[in-house]
């Protein structure tokens, strides 16, 4: 990286939030202001995207309306854990699933994520079909990585979450969704301070060729 006529290091700032960003699974019990979380999702939006079909749709919950949502995800939950196992063989993630739950439940602000272009996962689509989810999921996931490195430039914490797929089909009901339900993410001021997690070393994910 070079420095401008500034003396400031370019890249340097965007580099420190991607260092320094850290999954929040404990909040204060404090708001977030309504722009804050309007200019956290407008960084989500100018996101590259296959296409430029812009795939993402975001819904976002607070205050009674996030528990209401919550407490159907818990009937979720309990629905996967004593009934009708439609992921069998991701039991052992149930509880993990219920401790997201209570961390949901304790931030502040939740943003659903629909792919506007998707379908749910128990319904079967063809090769041409899982190529576009796939780019569209990659899409998605370059709009939230700006949601979270712009949450984290204006001083909150963020925990993005999959856990949402053990209670499907109850939240797509309950949030009208007509698409797919990717996740979720958790937004609110840390009441954590974490050290980094490892990573892998770059010799063992990076080839020059």
């Amino acid at each position: 990286m070079s420095a401008n006529k500034s003396g400031v290091v370019r890249g340097e700032t965007i580099l420190k939030e991607i260092i320094e960003r850290r999954s929040i699974r404990k909040y204060k019990e404090k708001d977030v202001s309504k722009k804050d979380i309007e200019q956290i999702l407008k960084a989500g939006i100018y996101a590259p995207s296959a296409k430029n079909r812009q795939p993402w749709k975001y819904y976002v919950y607070t205050g009674g309306k996030k528990d209401n949502l919550l407490e159907c995800m818990e009937s979720g939950l309990i629905r996967e854990r004593d009934r009708d196992k439609l992921l069998p063989n991701s039991q052992y993630g149930l509880p993990d699933a219920f401790n997201t739950l209570r961390i949901m439940r304790e931030a502040p602000v939740l943003i659903i994520i629909e792919n506007t272009n998707g379908t749910s996962p128990y319904v079967e689509i063809d090769t041409d079909g899982r190529v576009t989810e796939i780019c569209d999921t990659l899409s998605i996931g370059a709009s939230v990585q700006n949601i979270l490195l712009t949450a984290a430039e204006l001083g909150y914490g963020t925990l993005w979450i999959a856990n949402t797929c053990f209670a499907y089909n109850e939240l797509v009901d309950f949030i009208g969704i007509k698409g797919q339900l990717v996740g979720a993410i958790s937004l609110g001021i840390a009441n954590e301070i974490l050290a980094p997690r490892p990573r892998k070393d770059f010799a063992d994910v990076v080839e020059f060729r």
